[in-house]
């Protein structure tokens, strides 16, 4: 399996090249020359390697659908990182990804029972568990620079911290995380984690990260590496918990369901359109985005325009408080036809330019929701607050800020014999304030983040300056 660029670089490279590389050279991300197909045996067979949940089924399924897409790591050894990655010990349940039914044909699939309570551990952990294994192959040591608007930075840094040959540099933008999801970045002291809060957004801390990887000389010079959803690997990861899901919802191969995805950065829900791609039977793939409406307003109006800084809403899901979405160019990729050209065209010149592009009038825009089954829809503060209580007194489940934007959107777009399983992001406890707002009581705290806000923070404050970030690296690197 070769992977190629979608800004239209003719080289071609195996997986282990992409997955110490994030960007491509041209500044385009990497997807599979073609997407392997799933055919009806397969799928058969699939469950029953999955078998309901049981015991190692999860991970064994995590083989079967990353030995498609890996062939420079030895079968064997791929099966290994696989077994060492889901485990019960570190999800706190077989199934690892259970489903919770709320009604008929209605579900929450928990992704949030990682070490860090949000669905970024699903991907991390098996990615932290690639990158040691890499590195002590070549001999060589990475340097991981990533920016999180809440729960990447958390999940990357309790994946990475003590691992061998890895240092991790990550950016957010000061003061618009929670509490608890700042807390559990900064308290960490390991030699080998760095937190650095830029003075502005998300977008920023982004856009920051693309132009250290678009540097080639730095990168090369300073052995730059990504761990955000750019990075092919961690995408792939997340594919997985589609086929999980859908065995569970389902006892028939030939059932369709239909999955909404909370969606800022659009790398959750593009492992969906990737399952989707490989024969998964999904109807819709539901994008539900927060008051930060990019992604709705294109699905709506096929208008993909960039908010500035300033635009950029603070609110209640700020995990999702996102106005360039990342991956939204590999879906792109796809809906024109592999134009690579294209593709660099718009997100290379026009977003540049004008900050927007229009296929509204494009033959290409109806595909989206035609033949990709892409649907979308908006929550606000009011809604999350809304469905945190009815979801509570309907059904007893406490449920988190984005994941309340999903199960608001869901119900939009139910349809009679086909089951909605909407992605459950992360745990409560995160989000704490707009729970007590809604309910009016605490959300559960696992016992091993108790006191978490009170510890010793160790955090560098910058300018949103991609040459102070540059520095910095450099100068921690010299110090090693």
């Amino acid at each position: 399996m070769l992977y190629l660029s979608t800004r239209g670089d003719p080289a071609r490279k195996h997986f282990c090249e992409i997955l110490l590389e994030g960007l491509a050279p041209d500044g385009g991300l990497y997807l599979p020359e073609r997407y392997p197909q799933v055919d009806a045996a397969t799928l058969a067979r699939w469950r029953e390697v999955f078998n309901q949940g049981a015991a190692g089924g999860y991970a064994a399924l995590a083989f079967e659908v990353l030995s498609l897409y890996i062939d420079d790591i030895p079968p064997a050894h791929l099966r290994a990182l696989c077994q060492r990655t889901y485990t019960e010990a570190v999800y706190g349940t077989p199934q690892i990804v259970p489903l919770k039914k709320l009604e008929s044909g209605f579900y929450l699939e928990a992704l949030s029972n990682g070490p860090t309570l949000a669905f970024k551990d699903m991907a991390m952990q098996l990615l932290g568990n690639l990158f040691e294994y890499e590195l002590a192959r070549r001999g060589e040591e990475l340097n991981i620079l990533g920016a999180t608007s809440g729960d990447t930075g958390s999940a990357a840094e309790y994946a990475m911290r003590g691992k061998k040959g890895v240092r991790v540099f990550m950016l957010s933008p000061h003061g618009r995380m929670s509490p608890f999801q700042q807390a559990q970045m900064f308290s960490l002291m390991d030699e080998n984690i760095h937190n650095i809060a830029i003075e502005g957004v998300f977008d920023d801390c982004q856009d920051i990260v693309k132009n250290v990887s678009n540097d080639l000389a730095f990168k090369r010079a300073h052995k730059i590496g990504t761990v955000n959803s750019i990075n092919w690997a961690r995408l792939l990861a997340q594919v997985v918990y589609y086929f999980a899901g859908y065995f569970q919802a389902t006892s028939h191969d030939t059932e369709r369901v239909s999955f909404t995805v909370p969606s800022g950065n659009f790398g959750n829900v593009c492992a969906g359109h990737v399952a989707r791609q490989m024969g998964l039977p999904i109807d819709q793939l539901v994008v539900a985005t927060n008051e930060n409406d990019v992604l709705d307003e294109f699905f709506r109006t096929g208008v993909y325009r960039v908010r500035a800084s300033a635009d950029t809403h603070e609110t209640s899901s700020p995990s999702m408080d996102i106005s360039k979405a990342s991956n939204f160019e590999r879906f792109m990729f796809d809906l024109l036809g592999r134009d690579g050209a294209r593709v660099k065209a718009l997100f290379g010149d026009a977003l540049a330019r004008e900050g927007r592009f229009d296929l509204g009038a494009d033959p290409a825009f109806a595909d989206a929701a035609a033949r990709y089954g892409f649907r979308s829809g908006k929550s606000t503060h009011q809604d999350r607050l809304d469905t945190i209580r009815d979801v509570f007194k309907r059904h007893g489940v406490m449920i988190d800020t984005h994941t309340a934007d999903g199960v608001k959107v869901a119900r939009e777009h139910l349809q009679p014999g086909v089951s909605m399983i909407v992605l459950e992001t992360a745990l409560p406890i995160k989000f704490a304030e707009t729970i007590v707002e809604a309910l009016g009581q605490q959300p559960h705290r696992p016992p091993q983040f108790e006191g978490i806000e009170d510890l010793p923070k160790r955090v560098r404050v910058m300018l949103a300056s991609t040459a102070a970030v540059q520095a910095f690296v450099a100068e921690q690197c010299a110090r090693a």
